[in-house]
């Protein structure tokens, strides 16, 4: 399974604020922080905002926090919420035009795959994932 460029900058902007708790951020800061586009960052912002994982403050003091605590977002529901779809296979699409799908049990297997990987993901808080924050903070310098 492989995830999508924004599902990876999703986590790394949540892992930030959990590792920066008592301030608020900028989409700046953040994408200086990883060496990342500023507008790939705002964009993955929105997102998450709209799906409530964070908060946005629009003014001069404003920023971005956490909407929730660290250990009430799970990796799994920030993935199933920035992943377009799951389609490992052509047969996972409502469309398909392999001849076999109706007999083949390619597609259960795989399901069953995939129910696992994300159910791995649902194990995992935000709040682990940036359990270390002193050496987070380092890595991620003062921006």
């Amino acid at each position: 399974m492989r995830l999508t460029l924004h599902t990876d900058y999703s986590l790394r902007v949540l892992m930030y604020l959990a590792t920066f708790p008592d301030r608020l951020a900028t989409a700046e800061q953040i994408a200086g922080a990883y060496g990342i586009s500023h507008h790939h960052i705002s964009k993955v912002v929105q997102r998450l905002s709209r799906f409530g994982f964070v908060e946005t403050l629009r003014g001069r003091k404003g920023g971005i926090r956490l909407a929730l605590a660290p250990e009430h977002i799970s990796v799994g529901a920030v993935v199933r919420a920035t992943e377009e779809d799951f389609d490992l296979v052509e047969c996972f699409r409502s469309k398909t035009e392999c001849c076999i799908t109706p007999v083949c049990r390619l597609q259960g297997a795989l399901s069953d795959a995939l129910e696992a990987y994300l159910e791995v993901l649902d194990a995992w808080t935000l709040s682990e994932l940036a359990s270390s924050r002193t050496a987070l903070a380092r890595r991620l310098g003062a921006h």
